[in-house]
């Protein structure tokens, strides 16, 4: 894969994350439900694993264009 690639897939990523992220925060705003704590914390749970993969991507595009 090339370093562009990867620097795009790892910006999809970083979106993607955000996205969970905001649902996670939107999730814990509406907490008069049981069931919303675990959509709460998964959500947060898969944002931190994608954040994650997007910067592992990221820092290992740097490294093959250098």
């Amino acid at each position: 894969m090339k370093a562009d690639d990867e620097r795009g897939l790892s910006v999809i990523l970083i979106y993607t994350a955000l996205l969970f992220f905001l649902l996670g925060v939107a999730a814990r705003m509406k907490m008069s439900f049981h069931h919303r704590m675990e959509l709460s914390t998964g959500g947060f749970v898969i944002a931190a694993v994608l954040a994650t993969l997007a910067i592992l991507l990221f820092l290992f595009s740097l490294r093959k264009r250098s």
